[in-house]
């Protein structure tokens, strides 16, 4: 397989660039497997390397429906962080940014990981207060975090309108090892070094029904025939439902749709990562000099991929009221992912009633950040058979059990999370 280097880079580019070779092989799939992981994505990918890295399975399987990274791996806003309140989340998300930090290295592959810093502001005493809430039990657990005051924020990004008349910015939670990764090279990045431990990375096979034996998962049945396996995985985000549904149980996921919008390349004006809670607004700027925002939810199911007008409206103006310097910038494309919404807003990384069939799912809108942890994670489960303690919370029964994750404290409703 191609090897990358800065030197193999110059060297091809004085050669025209006439010796790389594919990043991944396009194998036939094969009669069966000892794991197949559903889902070519951030997460099916890196759950697929990590059961070859860490616990020496290669004979696997990644099946995707399409070309790898055009679902929600390339449909995001590119942002990593680990600023969460509960601590069976920010524990989760900072092992996922630890291993992001060294994700490079790893994978011998750019993953363009920029540390640039994630800011969350706040607008009153009680956002201050929540804030100072997250903060703390954020460094009791040994995660950096800085509450700025408003010079604080105006050093960190100018821009920003503390004086709006709307929401009067007061200042706001600052975790600086937060920052951005190149969402499409994460998911080349994975495919590139698991093929390159052996497994097999197969396109174009859709997944269209699951073989359940005797209460136990014995393979799937895909668009280029059957293939067996012990042991499969889902890592299918807002689509989760419907492979469980051809496992014979429901989940408690709602699909939604969330919009991410590119402007035009202008010169460097945002450094960091900037949240604006009270609009639900967030913004950074990519190497290439566009500004990458989104908002909130649609608010309806669907798998279309496509977003609305109102919801357009409402993020543009929702940007404005946080920086009225975007009002002159031209905005060139959106697209949208399929969410994969729970009731508590927080993931599930675990086995389920079919003996053999685990999932990652439920990634609401932490699935990119998320990425390494969760492919770590459920090839540990895939594995070991059982939870590892990072997501041992992360399970199916937590409902029945009352034992919810409820970081935002929105209550049982999956689409306002």
């Amino acid at each position: 397989m191609a090897g990358y280097s800065g030197l193999r880079i110059l060297s091809e580019g004085l050669r025209g660039n006439r010796g790389w070779k594919p990043a991944w092989r396009k194998p036939a799939p094969k009669p069966a497997y000892d794991v197949i992981v559903v889902g070519g994505g951030g997460h099916g990918l890196a759950t697929a390397f990590y059961l070859a890295s860490e616990h020496g399975i290669t004979n696997v399987a990644v099946l995707e429906k399409g070309p790898i990274g055009l679902g929600n791996t390339g449909r995001n806003t590119t942002i990593v962080r680990s600023n969460y309140l509960l601590p069976q989340n920010h524990h989760f998300y900072e092992h996922s940014l630890k291993l992001w930090e060294g994700l490079e290295a790893s994978l011998g592959y750019n993953v363009m990981m920029s540390q640039r810093g994630v800011l969350n502001l706040f607008h009153n005493d009680a956002g201050r207060n929540a804030a100072i809430r997250r903060g703390n039990s954020m460094r009791l657990s040994g995660i950096d975090a800085e509450l700025l005051d408003r010079d604080g924020v105006k050093a960190f990004c100018p821009l920003v309108d503390c004086d709006n008349g709307r929401f009067p910015v007061l200042g706001g939670l600052l975790q600086r090892r937060g920052g951005t990764a190149r969402h499409d090279a994460v998911a080349w990045g994975f495919a590139h070094a698991a093929d390159a431990r052996g497994v097999d990375v197969i396109e174009h096979c859709e997944v269209t029904g699951m073989i359940v034996e005797g209460g136990a998962i014995r393979g799937v049945r895909t668009t280029r025939g059957d293939i067996r396996a012990a042991k499969v995985g889902l890592a299918v985000a807002g689509h989760t439902s419907v492979l469980t549904r051809m496992a014979g149980f429901d989940v408690p996921i709602e699909s939604h749709l969330l919009q991410a919008f590119v402007s035009e390349s202008v010169k460097p004006m945002i450094d960091g990562v900037v949240t604006f809670g009270a609009g639900h607004f967030y913004i950074s700027q990519s190497d290439k000099g566009g500004l990458v925002f989104g908002g909130g939810l649609d608010g309806y199911n669907s798998y279309s991929q496509r977003g609305t007008l109102p919801t357009v409206e409402h993020v543009l103006a929702a940007g404005m009221s946080m920086i009225p310097a975007l009002g002159r910038t031209r905005m060139l494309r959106s697209w949208a992912g399929v969410m994969d919404m729970t009731p508590d807003g927080s993931p599930f990384i675990c086995t389920t009633p079919v003996r053999g069939l685990t999932m990652t799912a439920g990634w609401c809108y932490g699935g990119f950040k998320a990425t390494p942890g969760s492919g770590w994670c459920h090839a540990w489960t895939i594995a070991k058979g059982e939870p590892h303690p990072l997501n041992a919370h992360f399970t199916l029964d937590r409902f029945r059990e009352g034992r919810m994750l409820d970081e935002r404290g929105n209550g049982p409703f999956g689409w306002l999370q």
